[in-house]
């Protein structure tokens, strides 16, 4: 078995990320900022907003957290879309009032949306580009391979398949209700899962020597759990994301990513092109 080490690749890419930032900070005072729009009071929401809190620390990128009410939600986006000093909004999803959705994240001005989930987002989604960045570390080409995405949602399966798409692979987009899934998932040699329906890729929905991608998060038994089932990673033929470690700790690299070539944007609208 091949492990997909996001952890790895991610400690790297952040060791990079805290010199550009300190360029910013320091040769041309752009201070980065990312503003994180919140309307659920939950422990796992609440986990992932303070991971991304840790890695701004890190590499000394500002982030704000804005815990309000559904109904100041879209006051608040207008705020931070005039706010010089943010370089980067995300709505928090899921949101208290799932109604709000579509009108919230589209109202991020482009600019600002480093999660990229607008209709005219300026960034690439984080998690699209995580899995991109993961592929591409561990040398794993998808130029003519058949490729399979289950799930078909906002943050991760929508975006990816148009990622995909445009750069002209060969993918099925399948979700957790396809008929005869298992049967089916057994022609591809790249799974990308992201349902957050735990168990649902089992060993026998995996054809000998695949690549199989665990993008999907759901809470069992308190814990944060993927896609893929347990069985499957007793094989010692498969490219794999590991439990923990995968996709996650990229997807966070790739949001503040986002963050800082927003903040290098206005360094550059100021003239200043050589950081």
């Amino acid at each position: 078995m091949k492990l997909l080490n996001g952890t790895e690749l991610a400690d790297y890419i952040k060791e990079r990320q805290a010199k550009q930032v300190r360029a910013l900070r320091q040769s041309w005072r752009v201070i980065p900022k990312l503003a994180i729009i919140q309307t659920v009071d939950s422990t796992v929401i609440d986990m992932y907003v303070r991971l991304k809190r840790s890695y701004g620390e890190d590499i000394l990128v500002e982030v704000v957290v804005h815990k309000i009410t559904s109904s100041e939600l879209m006051a608040t986006i207008e705020t931070l879309n005039v706010d010089e000093t943010v370089h980067g909004i995300i709505i928090q999803l899921p949101l208290a009032d799932s109604s709000q959705t579509d009108k919230a994240v589209n109202a991020v001005v482009s600019e600002k949306d480093v999660d990229g989930l607008g209709v005219n987002a300026g960034f690439t989604a984080a998690t699209p580009l995580a899995i991109d960045w993961l592929l591409v570390g561990y040398n794993v080409e998808l130029t003519r391979k058949k490729v399979a995405i289950v799930g078909n949602g906002r943050l991760v399966g929508a975006p990816l398949t148009k990622l995909w798409r445009a750069a002209g692979h060969d993918l099925t987009v399948f979700d957790e209700s396809s008929a005869d899934i298992e049967v089916q998932l057994r022609q591809y040699d790249v799974i990308v899962s992201a349902v957050g329906v735990p168990g649902l890729i089992t060993s026998d929905s995996v054809k000998i020597g695949a690549v199989v991608v665990d993008a999907g998060t759901s809470a069992e038994h308190g814990k944060i759990v993927g896609d893929v089932a347990s069985d499957v990673r007793t094989r010692d033929d498969l490219t794999i994301t590991p439990e923990k470690g995968g996709v996650g700790p990229l997807t966070v690299a790739a949001l503040f990513e986002n963050v800082i070539q927003s903040a290098r944007n206005v360094a550059d609208r100021q003239g200043q092109k050589d950081i």
